[in-house]
Protein backbone atom coordinates (compact mmCIF):
# COMPACT_ATOMS: atom_id res chain seq x y z
CA UNK A 1 0.00 0.00 0.00
CA UNK A 2 0.81 3.56 -0.90
CA UNK A 3 0.43 6.81 1.04
CA UNK A 4 1.23 10.21 -0.24
CA UNK A 5 1.35 13.16 2.75
CA UNK A 6 1.35 16.72 1.29
CA UNK A 7 3.28 19.76 3.33
CA UNK A 8 3.76 23.13 1.91
CA UNK A 9 6.43 24.14 4.20
CA UNK A 10 6.71 27.47 3.23
CA UNK A 11 9.29 28.46 6.25
CA UNK A 12 9.77 26.41 9.90
CA UNK A 13 9.97 23.19 10.71
CA UNK A 14 6.34 22.60 12.10
CA UNK A 15 4.48 20.90 8.90
CA UNK A 16 7.53 18.95 8.12
CA UNK A 17 8.04 17.13 11.70
CA UNK A 18 4.31 16.32 12.43
CA UNK A 19 4.26 14.96 8.95
CA UNK A 20 7.28 13.00 9.19
CA UNK A 21 5.73 11.87 12.44
CA UNK A 22 2.82 10.46 10.83
CA UNK A 23 4.78 8.39 8.07
CA UNK A 24 7.02 6.84 10.35
CA UNK A 25 3.72 5.91 12.45
CA UNK A 26 2.03 4.28 9.33
CA UNK A 27 5.24 2.33 8.32
CA UNK A 28 6.05 1.47 11.50
CA UNK A 29 2.80 -0.23 12.17
CA UNK A 30 2.33 -2.27 8.20
CA UNK A 31 5.76 -3.39 6.70
CA UNK A 32 3.95 -3.54 3.47
CA UNK A 33 3.17 0.18 3.38
CA UNK A 34 5.19 2.90 1.80
CA UNK A 35 5.25 6.23 2.58
CA UNK A 36 5.88 9.57 0.09
CA UNK A 37 6.39 12.80 1.29
CA UNK A 38 5.94 16.12 -0.68
CA UNK A 39 7.44 18.65 0.35
CA UNK A 40 8.63 22.42 -0.23
CA UNK A 41 11.16 22.88 3.00
CA UNK A 42 14.75 23.45 2.41
CA UNK A 43 15.97 21.30 4.92
CA UNK A 44 13.92 17.90 4.73
CA UNK A 45 17.26 16.24 3.68
CA UNK A 46 18.67 17.14 6.69
CA UNK A 47 16.26 14.63 8.64
CA UNK A 48 16.54 10.80 9.10
CA UNK A 49 13.48 8.75 7.88
CA UNK A 50 12.81 5.29 8.15
CA UNK A 51 12.77 2.27 5.93
CA UNK A 52 9.72 2.80 3.10
CA UNK A 53 9.81 6.78 3.90
CA UNK A 54 11.02 8.97 1.17
CA UNK A 55 10.31 12.28 -0.20
CA UNK A 56 10.27 14.53 -3.22
CA UNK A 57 11.09 18.12 -2.90
CA UNK A 58 9.65 20.70 -4.47
CA UNK A 59 10.73 24.28 -4.94
CA UNK A 60 10.86 26.58 -2.19
CA UNK A 61 8.86 29.55 -0.90
CA UNK A 62 8.91 31.97 1.23
CA UNK A 63 6.08 34.17 3.35
CA UNK A 64 6.92 37.56 3.00
CA UNK A 65 5.33 40.04 6.49
CA UNK A 66 2.80 41.43 4.46
CA UNK A 67 1.48 37.95 3.13
CA UNK A 68 2.40 37.25 -0.17
CA UNK A 69 5.32 34.61 -0.88
CA UNK A 70 8.00 34.58 -3.23
CA UNK A 71 10.40 32.21 -4.10
CA UNK A 72 13.22 30.54 -1.93
CA UNK A 73 16.00 30.19 -4.07
CA UNK A 74 14.62 30.21 -7.59
CA UNK A 75 15.21 33.71 -9.35
CA UNK A 76 11.67 33.59 -11.04
CA UNK A 77 8.53 34.81 -10.57
CA UNK A 78 5.97 33.39 -7.89
CA UNK A 79 3.13 32.67 -10.47
CA UNK A 80 5.90 30.24 -12.31
CA UNK A 81 7.45 28.87 -8.97
CA UNK A 82 3.40 27.69 -7.83
CA UNK A 83 2.88 26.60 -11.67
CA UNK A 84 6.22 24.06 -11.35
CA UNK A 85 5.27 23.14 -7.80
CA UNK A 86 1.84 22.01 -9.11
CA UNK A 87 2.78 20.16 -11.95
CA UNK A 88 5.85 17.82 -9.71
CA UNK A 89 2.71 17.24 -7.04
CA UNK A 90 0.30 16.24 -10.03
CA UNK A 91 3.13 14.46 -11.69
CA UNK A 92 4.40 12.04 -8.38
CA UNK A 93 0.68 11.69 -7.54
CA UNK A 94 -0.45 10.41 -10.89
CA UNK A 95 2.25 7.92 -11.04
CA UNK A 96 3.05 6.35 -7.68
CA UNK A 97 -0.51 5.96 -7.48
CA UNK A 98 -1.71 6.60 -3.55
CA UNK A 99 -4.13 4.15 -2.14
CA UNK A 100 -4.16 7.42 0.78
CA UNK A 101 -3.40 10.85 0.01
CA UNK A 102 -3.21 13.11 3.41
CA UNK A 103 -2.63 16.98 2.79
CA UNK A 104 -1.72 18.70 5.89
CA UNK A 105 -3.04 22.03 7.13
CA UNK A 106 -3.93 24.19 3.57
CA UNK A 107 -6.84 22.29 2.26
CA UNK A 108 -6.10 23.21 -1.19
CA UNK A 109 -2.75 23.32 -0.70
CA UNK A 110 -0.48 26.74 -1.08
CA UNK A 111 -2.31 29.22 -3.71
CA UNK A 112 -4.82 26.22 -4.79
CA UNK A 113 -2.03 23.93 -5.73
CA UNK A 114 -3.60 20.99 -4.72
CA UNK A 115 -6.80 21.36 -6.28
CA UNK A 116 -5.91 19.58 -9.69
CA UNK A 117 -4.64 16.84 -7.93
CA UNK A 118 -7.28 16.05 -5.28
CA UNK A 119 -9.69 15.70 -8.62
CA UNK A 120 -7.60 13.08 -10.03
CA UNK A 121 -7.14 11.24 -7.07
CA UNK A 122 -11.16 11.72 -5.88
CA UNK A 123 -11.29 10.29 -9.99
CA UNK A 124 -9.68 7.49 -8.92
CA UNK A 125 -11.33 6.42 -6.27
CA UNK A 126 -8.76 7.53 -3.56
CA UNK A 127 -9.40 8.39 -0.16
CA UNK A 128 -8.34 12.10 0.95
CA UNK A 129 -7.40 13.34 3.80
CA UNK A 130 -7.16 16.68 5.38
CA UNK A 131 -5.06 16.76 8.50
CA UNK A 132 -5.05 19.86 11.09
CA UNK A 133 -3.36 20.34 14.01
CA UNK A 134 -5.04 20.92 17.19
CA UNK A 135 -5.65 24.76 16.48
CA UNK A 136 -5.33 26.84 13.51
CA UNK A 137 -5.80 30.92 14.26
CA UNK A 138 -7.85 33.13 15.78
CA UNK A 139 -11.89 31.97 14.51
CA UNK A 140 -12.56 35.43 13.21
CA UNK A 141 -9.00 35.88 11.38
CA UNK A 142 -9.62 32.18 10.10
CA UNK A 143 -13.14 32.51 8.62
CA UNK A 144 -11.85 35.48 6.75
CA UNK A 145 -8.82 33.38 5.42
CA UNK A 146 -10.75 30.52 4.08
CA UNK A 147 -13.71 32.75 2.72
CA UNK A 148 -11.03 34.57 0.43
CA UNK A 149 -9.71 31.22 -0.56
CA UNK A 150 -13.03 29.50 -0.68
CA UNK A 151 -11.89 26.91 1.00
CA UNK A 152 -15.26 25.60 2.48
CA UNK A 153 -16.53 23.93 -0.90
CA UNK A 154 -13.44 21.72 -1.22
CA UNK A 155 -14.08 20.05 2.04
CA UNK A 156 -17.31 18.79 0.79
CA UNK A 157 -16.30 18.21 -2.36
CA UNK A 158 -12.68 16.60 -2.33
CA UNK A 159 -12.57 15.03 1.30
CA UNK A 160 -13.50 12.07 2.79
CA UNK A 161 -12.32 12.32 6.84
CA UNK A 162 -10.79 15.51 8.58
CA UNK A 163 -8.41 14.44 11.32
CA UNK A 164 -7.46 16.63 14.00
CA UNK A 165 -4.19 15.88 15.89
CA UNK A 166 -5.77 17.23 19.17
CA UNK A 167 -8.54 16.94 21.33
CA UNK A 168 -11.56 19.54 21.57
CA UNK A 169 -10.19 20.41 25.52
CA UNK A 170 -7.72 22.55 24.01
CA UNK A 171 -9.42 24.21 20.61
CA UNK A 172 -11.89 23.23 18.25
CA UNK A 173 -9.83 24.33 15.18
CA UNK A 174 -12.72 25.10 12.33
CA UNK A 175 -14.81 26.77 15.38
CA UNK A 176 -15.90 30.16 13.94
CA UNK A 177 -16.47 29.22 10.37
CA UNK A 178 -19.76 27.67 9.08
CA UNK A 179 -19.82 24.03 7.94
CA UNK A 180 -22.41 22.22 6.72
CA UNK A 181 -23.04 19.05 8.91
CA UNK A 182 -21.60 16.50 6.00
CA UNK A 183 -18.06 18.48 6.71
CA UNK A 184 -18.57 17.95 10.28
CA UNK A 185 -19.50 14.54 10.42
CA UNK A 186 -16.03 14.02 8.27
CA UNK A 187 -13.89 14.80 11.66
CA UNK A 188 -12.03 12.85 13.94
CA UNK A 189 -10.01 14.37 16.85
CA UNK A 190 -7.28 11.69 17.34
CA UNK A 191 -5.35 13.49 20.27
CA UNK A 192 -2.12 14.23 20.13
CA UNK A 193 1.12 12.67 18.27
CA UNK A 194 3.30 10.77 21.54
CA UNK A 195 7.16 11.26 20.67
CA UNK A 196 9.48 8.18 20.89
CA UNK A 197 12.54 6.53 20.83
CA UNK A 198 14.81 9.73 22.10
CA UNK A 199 16.11 7.15 24.37
CA UNK A 200 18.02 5.53 21.21
CA UNK A 201 19.67 8.94 20.26
CA UNK A 202 23.13 10.12 21.60
CA UNK A 203 23.21 13.62 22.32
CA UNK A 204 25.02 16.15 20.76
CA UNK A 205 28.76 16.96 21.99
CA UNK A 206 28.47 20.03 23.97
CA UNK A 207 31.05 22.16 25.71
CA UNK A 208 29.45 23.37 28.56
CA UNK A 209 26.60 20.89 29.45
CA UNK A 210 27.76 17.17 30.19
CA UNK A 211 25.76 14.66 29.70
CA UNK A 212 24.82 14.13 33.69
CA UNK A 213 23.93 18.03 34.05
CA UNK A 214 20.18 19.20 33.95
CA UNK A 215 19.57 21.62 31.92
CA UNK A 216 17.02 24.30 30.44
CA UNK A 217 16.10 23.39 26.70
CA UNK A 218 15.11 26.61 24.98
CA UNK A 219 13.50 26.20 21.66
CA UNK A 220 12.17 28.36 19.26
CA UNK A 221 11.38 25.95 16.38
CA UNK A 222 13.08 26.86 12.92
CA UNK A 223 13.94 29.95 14.55
CA UNK A 224 13.15 32.68 12.02
CA UNK A 225 10.51 34.80 14.88
CA UNK A 226 11.78 33.42 18.06
CA UNK A 227 14.68 36.23 18.49
CA UNK A 228 12.73 38.08 21.00
CA UNK A 229 12.09 34.96 23.39
CA UNK A 230 16.17 34.16 23.00
CA UNK A 231 17.04 37.94 23.64
CA UNK A 232 14.58 37.27 26.73
CA UNK A 233 16.06 34.63 28.39
CA UNK A 234 20.12 35.07 27.91
CA UNK A 235 19.65 38.76 29.24
CA UNK A 236 17.94 36.69 32.11
CA UNK A 237 21.39 34.49 32.83
CA UNK A 238 23.55 37.65 32.24
CA UNK A 239 21.59 39.31 34.94
CA UNK A 240 21.74 36.44 36.81
CA UNK A 241 24.14 34.71 36.70
CA UNK A 242 22.97 32.57 39.57
CA UNK A 243 20.55 30.89 38.18
CA UNK A 244 20.00 27.26 39.33
CA UNK A 245 20.43 25.40 36.13
CA UNK A 246 22.01 25.64 32.99
CA UNK A 247 20.41 26.60 29.43
CA UNK A 248 20.90 24.84 26.36
CA UNK A 249 19.28 27.13 23.41
CA UNK A 250 18.24 25.69 20.17
CA UNK A 251 18.10 28.75 17.58
CA UNK A 252 16.62 26.95 14.89
CA UNK A 253 18.14 26.90 10.98
CA UNK A 254 16.03 29.79 9.94
CA UNK A 255 17.17 31.96 12.03
CA UNK A 256 18.89 35.14 10.81
CA UNK A 257 22.72 34.63 10.12
CA UNK A 258 23.60 37.61 12.09
CA UNK A 259 21.24 37.10 14.93
CA UNK A 260 22.19 33.55 15.60
CA UNK A 261 26.47 34.77 15.37
CA UNK A 262 25.12 37.71 17.91
CA UNK A 263 23.71 35.29 20.26
CA UNK A 264 26.60 32.71 20.13
CA UNK A 265 28.77 35.49 21.18
CA UNK A 266 26.63 36.54 24.16
CA UNK A 267 26.46 32.93 25.25
CA UNK A 268 30.14 32.19 25.20
CA UNK A 269 30.16 34.75 27.82
CA UNK A 270 28.16 33.09 30.65
CA UNK A 271 29.35 30.00 32.04
CA UNK A 272 26.12 28.57 32.26
CA UNK A 273 24.50 28.84 28.80
CA UNK A 274 25.31 26.98 25.92
CA UNK A 275 24.11 27.56 22.18
CA UNK A 276 23.74 25.50 19.34
CA UNK A 277 22.19 26.13 15.69
CA UNK A 278 20.02 23.01 14.60
CA UNK A 279 19.83 19.23 15.53
CA UNK A 280 18.07 16.88 13.81
CA UNK A 281 17.35 14.76 16.63
CA UNK A 282 15.73 16.93 18.31
CA UNK A 283 13.66 14.63 20.69
CA UNK A 284 17.11 13.93 22.10
CA UNK A 285 17.06 17.01 23.92
CA UNK A 286 13.56 17.31 24.74
CA UNK A 287 14.70 13.70 26.75
CA UNK A 288 17.34 14.75 28.76
CA UNK A 289 16.53 18.65 29.68
CA UNK A 290 14.44 19.18 32.84
CA UNK A 291 12.52 21.55 31.78
CA UNK A 292 11.19 23.10 28.20
CA UNK A 293 10.91 27.19 27.68
CA UNK A 294 9.34 27.64 23.75
CA UNK A 295 6.78 29.33 21.82
CA UNK A 296 4.56 26.63 21.95
CA UNK A 297 4.29 25.66 18.80
CA UNK A 298 2.51 22.42 18.11
CA UNK A 299 5.79 19.85 17.86
CA UNK A 300 6.92 21.11 20.99
CA UNK A 301 3.90 20.93 22.75
CA UNK A 302 3.69 17.15 21.74
CA UNK A 303 7.37 17.13 23.02
CA UNK A 304 6.48 18.27 26.17
CA UNK A 305 3.14 15.62 26.87
CA UNK A 306 5.13 12.78 25.26
CA UNK A 307 7.72 13.35 27.91
CA UNK A 308 6.34 14.88 30.63
CA UNK A 309 7.95 17.86 30.75
CA UNK A 310 7.71 21.19 32.79
CA UNK A 311 7.61 23.78 30.60
CA UNK A 312 7.27 27.47 30.04
CA UNK A 313 5.61 28.82 27.00
CA UNK A 314 6.14 32.38 26.12
CA UNK A 315 4.05 32.48 22.87
CA UNK A 316 3.69 34.76 19.74
CA UNK A 317 0.32 36.18 19.04
CA UNK A 318 1.48 37.57 15.16
CA UNK A 319 0.84 36.43 12.63
CA UNK A 320 -1.46 34.12 14.30
CA UNK A 321 -2.88 33.65 17.32
CA UNK A 322 -2.01 29.71 17.09
CA UNK A 323 0.27 29.36 19.82
CA UNK A 324 -1.09 31.89 22.29
CA UNK A 325 -4.72 29.89 22.15
CA UNK A 326 -3.15 26.31 22.50
CA UNK A 327 -0.79 27.98 25.31
CA UNK A 328 -3.61 29.69 27.05
CA UNK A 329 -5.60 26.52 26.79
CA UNK A 330 -3.15 24.15 28.15
CA UNK A 331 -2.56 26.32 31.51
CA UNK A 332 -5.91 26.40 32.13
CA UNK A 333 -6.08 22.28 32.17
CA UNK A 334 -3.01 22.51 34.46
CA UNK A 335 -0.28 21.13 31.68
CA UNK A 336 2.16 23.84 31.85
CA UNK A 337 3.09 27.63 32.35
CA UNK A 338 2.37 30.47 29.85
CA UNK A 339 4.66 33.94 30.00
CA UNK A 340 3.36 36.55 27.99
CA UNK A 341 5.85 38.44 25.70
CA UNK A 342 5.49 41.90 26.56
CA UNK A 343 7.57 44.56 24.80
CA UNK A 344 9.43 45.60 28.09
CA UNK A 345 10.88 41.87 28.34
CA UNK A 346 12.14 42.79 32.39
CA UNK A 347 15.12 40.01 32.45
CA UNK A 348 14.50 39.82 35.90
CA UNK A 349 10.34 38.42 35.32
CA UNK A 350 12.34 35.92 33.33
CA UNK A 351 15.27 34.84 35.72
CA UNK A 352 12.23 34.49 38.08
CA UNK A 353 10.22 32.51 35.98
CA UNK A 354 13.10 30.58 34.99
CA UNK A 355 13.60 29.83 38.43
CA UNK A 356 9.98 28.56 39.28
CA UNK A 357 9.91 26.50 36.19
CA UNK A 358 11.42 23.51 37.91
CA UNK A 359 9.28 23.15 40.36
CA UNK A 360 5.98 23.10 38.30
CA UNK A 361 3.68 20.28 38.29
CA UNK A 362 4.50 17.45 35.84
CA UNK A 363 1.74 17.55 32.94
CA UNK A 364 1.31 13.81 33.69
CA UNK A 365 -0.47 14.90 36.74
CA UNK A 366 -3.29 16.15 34.52
CA UNK A 367 -5.45 13.54 33.53
CA UNK A 368 -6.89 14.09 30.11
CA UNK A 369 -8.76 10.89 28.64
CA UNK A 370 -7.37 10.38 24.72
CA UNK A 371 -4.61 13.06 25.11
CA UNK A 372 -1.65 11.08 23.63
CA UNK A 373 -3.93 8.88 21.57
CA UNK A 374 -2.74 10.03 18.17
CA UNK A 375 -0.74 7.51 16.51
CA UNK A 376 -2.93 4.55 17.61
CA UNK A 377 -6.18 6.50 16.34
CA UNK A 378 -3.93 7.60 12.59
CA UNK A 379 -3.38 4.04 12.23
CA UNK A 380 -7.23 2.96 12.81
CA UNK A 381 -8.36 5.69 10.59
CA UNK A 382 -6.09 4.94 8.12
CA UNK A 383 -6.99 1.29 7.71
CA UNK A 384 -10.47 2.36 7.73
CA UNK A 385 -9.34 4.26 4.39
CA UNK A 386 -7.82 1.33 3.08
CA UNK A 387 -10.73 -0.94 3.52
CA UNK A 388 -12.66 1.29 1.69
CA UNK A 389 -10.61 1.36 -1.03
CA UNK A 390 -10.72 -1.75 -1.59
CA UNK A 391 -14.22 -2.03 -1.22
CA UNK A 392 -14.72 0.12 -3.76
CA UNK A 393 -12.43 -1.91 -5.88
CA UNK A 394 -14.08 -4.83 -5.20
CA UNK A 395 -17.39 -3.04 -5.98
CA UNK A 396 -16.25 -1.91 -9.63
CA UNK A 397 -14.75 -5.49 -10.24
CA UNK A 398 -18.27 -6.83 -9.44
CA UNK A 399 -20.14 -4.06 -11.57
CA UNK A 400 -17.88 -3.88 -14.53
CA UNK A 401 -16.50 -7.84 -15.20
CA UNK A 402 -15.93 -7.14 -18.84
CA UNK A 403 -13.83 -4.30 -18.53
CA UNK A 404 -11.80 -6.22 -16.13
CA UNK A 405 -11.68 -9.22 -18.34
CA UNK A 406 -10.54 -6.39 -21.52
CA UNK A 407 -7.42 -4.80 -19.22
CA UNK A 408 -6.69 -8.37 -18.12
CA UNK A 409 -6.21 -9.22 -21.98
Amino acid sequence: MRVLIYSHDSFGLGHLRRCREIAHTLVQENKHLSVLILSGSPIIGSFGFKARVDFVRIPGVIKLRNGDYTSLNLHIDIEQTLAIRSSIIMHTAEFYDPDLFIVDKEPLGLRGEVEDTLRLLKSRGTPCVLGLRDVMDDPDLLSIEWERKNTVPALSEYYDDIWVYGLPQICDPLEGIELPPSVHRKMTYTGYLQRTGAEDVPMPVLEKIDENTPYLLVTVGGGGDGEEIIDWVISAYENDPDLPYPALIALGPFMNSELQHDFQIRASKLNNVEAITFNAQFESLVDRAIGIVGMGGYNTFCEILSYDKRALIIPRTVPRMEQYIRASRAQELGLLTMLENTRERDPLVMATALRNLPQQSLPSNVVVPGLLDGQDNVIKLANNCFKAKQNLANLEEVTNPQMDKKIGS
